[in-house]
């Protein structure tokens, strides 16, 4: 195929005879998943799902080997599809990439159109990786929450794991739409970081007490819960009447030991987000009005790091070990 060489650079995950393992190879484009759009590769990121898959430490992938990586952007060499030429630009996160087909950690992928969002006008493909999965599950969730009720005057929302990816972009973006954002994090050295994204108050997970009745004394409107296990169990009891907490993560734990009390007494909703089988519709307006409205405007503080290929196990190593600050970019080229 015109302007693809006969082999190029990715980065694969094996689990076979020889044990589960993953690096950079020299592949083929015969060896990637099928697609009726075929795309250079730009830029990616890394997520939480993504260091797993890659270190084994949970089994993500359904079929092996496949490249790794649930996000990518970049330009349109070839397509089938009426909706996209050579030249657009585009990018896809989530929607089964290194899960049930080949991923965006390589310099050339064939892609399904179906899962694929032009890049939105305003947004370069470093942006729409910088901003990646973390940013639009933060994005899912104040989508979602408002959906449901949720505005600024019901009072202030509370991000826990707040210094991650998610946590990050969530304190912007819920700043950006007028709320006032309170932020939960373990990382007391990492205070200033949040403030400066908006977080207009930052506590300290270790100096957290719920009490130990099904209901306690309100403290927040909302939340965006990215660690789950207890904390989730813990901010349920002290949300406000018809308040909202989008649950986006599992740092803490899948556990989840709580009443249902506070969603009968008090109408709380508990919000599920799964950016990865978010509808193709949702998904456009969501990436529009990250281009628009709801634009990062700390993007590039964000975007504590970048890395290439070669690079990558190193980075998954760094975000195992609780280390990672924001979002890391990915070059592809």
């Amino acid at each position: 195929m015109v302007g693809i060489p006969k082999t190029f650079k990715a980065f694969r995950i094996h689990n076979d005879a020889e044990g589960y393992r993953s690096g950079i190879e020299k592949i083929s484009i015969d060896d990637l998943s099928k697609g009726d759009v075929v795309i250079r590769g730009e830029w990616s990121g890394i997520n939480y799902k993504d260091a797993l898959a890659a270190t084994g430490k949970s089994k993500i992938l359904k079929s092996y080997p496949l490249v790794g990586g649930i996000d990518v952007a970049g330009e349109v060499l070839a397509s089938e599809c009426e909706r996209f030429s050579p030249g657009d630009k585009v990018l896809v996160t989530g929607c089964n990439l290194s899960e049930k087909r080949d991923g965006g950690y390589t310099q050339y992928l064939r892609l399904d159109s179906n899962n694929i969002i032009p890049l939105p006008k305003g947004l370069t493909t470093r942006e729409a990786m910088g901003i990646g999965t973390a940013g639009f599950t933060a994005a899912i969730s104040l989508y979602r929450m408002e959906a449901l009720g949720q505005a600024p005057e019901a009072g202030p929302i509370v991000v826990t794991g707040a210094s991650g990816g998610v946590g990050s972009f969530a304190i912007d973006i819920f700043t950006r739409a007028g709320y006032e954002v309170h932020a939960i994090t373990g990382k007391v050295n990492q205070f200033d970081y949040l403030e400066g994204l908006g977080a207009r108050q930052c506590i300290s997970r270790h100096d957290l007490h719920w009490g130990q009745q099904p209901l306690e004394s309100v403290r927040w409107a909302g939340c965006v819960d990215n660690v789950g296990g207890d904390m989730l169990a813990g901010i349920s009891r002290v949300i406000d009447l018809w308040g909202n907490i989008a649950s986006c993560g599992m740092a803490g734990g899948i556990g989840l030991h709580a009443t249902n009390l506070p969603l009968i007494l008090r109408g709380v909703s508990l919000i599920g987000i799964s950016s990865n089988n978010t509808p193709y519709a949702m998904r456009e307006t969501i990436w529009g009005r990250l281009a628009n409205e709801w634009r990062p405007q700390h993007l590039e503080s964000i975007i504590s790091n970048e890395v290439s290929l070669d690079k990558l196990s190193e980075a998954f190593d760094v975000l195992m070990q609780g280390n990672s600050l924001g979002r890391t970019l990915v070059n592809l080229s």
